[in-house]
């Protein structure tokens, strides 16, 4: 074996390749040619002496040699750099770039003015944000933490629970005055409902009364949208009434433009979630991030810290 050809260049290379799947996204993402990216590659299993990825003209995948050498290189590029910060970091102020990924309308509604707070702090710390509702993989995307709206399903990342959202029923003034204020819950199929077209059973309306019963309400409306702002424009705008995150719309209910209904039944809170990539966890720039986001975000109006 050739260890000139193992450089940790070529093996960081090889690892973005093997998450990414494509030769011609990785060569963008580090900022060099196609060709480089190659080179690193066949160098590397020059080097190894086994075939490492599979290519076509579509994927790049994994043989299963390669699979355990990605492994063995993840670990070894995390101590790498977990040294080389911490000898930094006992120098000086932590510095480099962290990949955050946010849940869109949380994102443009607050955490991006969290994230000029923390670069005030942190000025060496480069943040590159991401605003997405969809589940993305973490690894494969490049991303250090995504903060997630919603329940998790098993995962390998770390987790790092901020709390619960709580979440009500509201509407306009004048939608009500003109439909009338409900009464009850049975009274809810009868009006206009702005539903969430990405959030699964947004057909219904699941609440919980004050002695803790559980109801499920069929509700339907001529507006369907897939992002928290629309819904939010939607529900100002008087065109139904919808259940939604009080740090959404807490700045409208202060100022009358909406109001809550049936105040005695709510809508289930939706946990919030900070999750790392494992390797990424233990950098102090990563730490600094998660621990400065959590403690803000607990302080959001409608959010029950863990």
């Amino acid at each position: 074996m050739d260890n000139a050809g193992l450089s940790f260049d070529r093996m960081r290379t090889f690892v973005r390749v093997a998450e990414r799947g494509n030769l011609s996204m990785v060569a963008k993402e580090l900022g060099f040619g196609q060709s480089t990216v190659t080179r690193h590659l066949n160098e590397l299993e020059e080097a190894v002496g086994v075939p490492l990825l599979s290519r076509t003209t579509r994927r790049v995948t994994l043989t299963e040699e390669g699979s355990r050498y990605y492994a063995n290189c993840l670990q070894i590029l995390r101590l790498v750099e977990q040294a080389a910060e911490e000898a930094r970091d006992a120098r000086q102020a932590p510095a480099g770039a962290v990949r955050l990924s946010c849940t869109a309308a949380l994102g443009v509604m607050h955490v991006t003015r969290m994230i000029f707070d923390f670069q005030d702090r942190h000025p060496d710390i480069r943040i590159d944000l991401n605003l997405t509702d969809e589940r993305i993989d973490l690894v494969r995307e490049g991303v250090d933490v995504a903060l997630r709206l919603g329940p998790l399903a098993d995962s390998s990342m770390k987790l790092h629970a901020v709390g619960e959202s709580q979440r009500l029923l509201v509407g306009a003034p004048a939608y009500l005055s003109a439909r009338g204020r409900p009464e009850r819950p049975a009274d809810l199929s009868r009006y206009e409902t702005i539903v969430m077209s990405n959030v699964v059973g947004s057909n219904q309306l699941l609440l919980s009364s004050p002695d803790g019963a559980s109801l499920v309400i069929p509700v339907g409306g001529r507006l369907r949208v897939d992002h928290g702002l629309a819904a939010r424009e939607a529900l100002a705008a008087g065109r139904g009434i919808g259940p939604t995150h009080l740090w959404l719309v807490h700045d409208l209910l202060d100022d009358g433009r909406l109001e809550v209904v049936l105040g005695d039944y709510r809508p289930s809170p939706v946990p919030l979630s900070l999750l790392i990539v494992p390797e990424r966890a233990a950098i102090a720039r990563v730490r600094l991030l998660v621990d400065f986001l959590a403690a803000e975000i607990a302080k959001l109006p409608g959010i029950r810290p863990s």
